[in-house]
């Protein structure tokens, strides 16, 4: 747990003077987890008049995909709900009451990527090996979400590389992608991301990643162009080096 800080008892007195569905959603959700360091804190008549500081966060060191609600998913619902009032909605109609919350908690889940380190992800899953073949894993779907207009943009991933005494776990690939994709992205930066943690782990004498993805940033809005796809390719070590092994990743990623 971490001490709040960044939040003060201004704000938070504010948060709690949301209307509607926003305003139980921290009165029922974050305030319970909440561990006063004096008791009945909640109940008193003017609880503001403590310093907030004095009060520890326990699920801040929760992991984000537990979906347990914290102080930054109720700042998110609060502007989702200025959002859907800005295009002209009323934020308080039924069917909209949960939607900043659910928002809130769906954009979490979304960007969880920020919450997991490259250690943890890979979880000591690599192991000796004499192959020195390459090793592709082809087809990963994957769902990011463009940094520049939080449009999402769907597509696959293809992964190898050449090893050097070590191979790491299969599914461990899979997360890897999804690790970098689930946060704000642009496609060539996570193409770079990939493939630079996959030579950093197992120094492995080429690695090359291949994504191809769809981006509804230009197909629901600005050129509306349905049919574009995107792709980008990174390569590293003796995939950037030989043009034999270049060729042979390409042409297994798309048999």
């Amino acid at each position: 747990a971490m001490d709040i800080d960044m939040l003060s008892a201004g704000n938070l007195k504010f948060l709690l003077g949301l209307p509607g569905s926003a305003y139980l959603y921290v009165k029922k959700e974050i305030i319970p987890d909440l561990e006063p360091m004096a008791t009945g804190w909640f109940g008193q008549e003017d609880p503001f008049t403590f310093d907030i500081r004095k009060f520890r966060y326990a699920a801040d060191a929760r992991r984000f995909e537990s979906g347990t609600p914290s102080v930054i998913t109720a700042y998110a619902a609060k502007a989702g709900m200025e959002i859907i009032s800005e295009v002209g909605e009323d934020p308080a109609r039924e069917g909209l009451l949960d939607t900043p919350a659910r928002a809130a908690r769906a954009m979490q889940y979304l960007t969880r990527g920020y919450n997991q380190s490259l250690d943890e992800v890979v979880n000591n899953a690599i192991f000796e090996s004499d192959n020195d073949e390459m090793i592709l894993v082809k087809n990963i779907e994957l769902y990011s979400l463009c940094e520049h207009h939080l449009l999402p943009f769907i597509g696959k991933c293809h992964v190898a590389y050449i090893p050097t005494g070590k191979v790491i776990g299969l599914s461990k690939i899979a997360r890897i992608v999804d690790m970098f994709a689930r946060r704000l992205q642009i496609q060539e930066n996570l193409t770079k991301q990939i493939a630079d943690s996959l030579m950093e782990i197992i120094q492995p004498s080429g690695v090359g990643v291949i994504i191809e993805a769809q981006h509804l940033c230009m197909m629901m809005r600005g050129v509306e162009k349905q049919n574009s796809m995107m792709t980008t390719s990174m390569m590293l070590g003796s995939f950037r080096k030989d043009d034999r092994t270049r060729s042979e990743f390409v042409r297994l990623s798309r048999s």
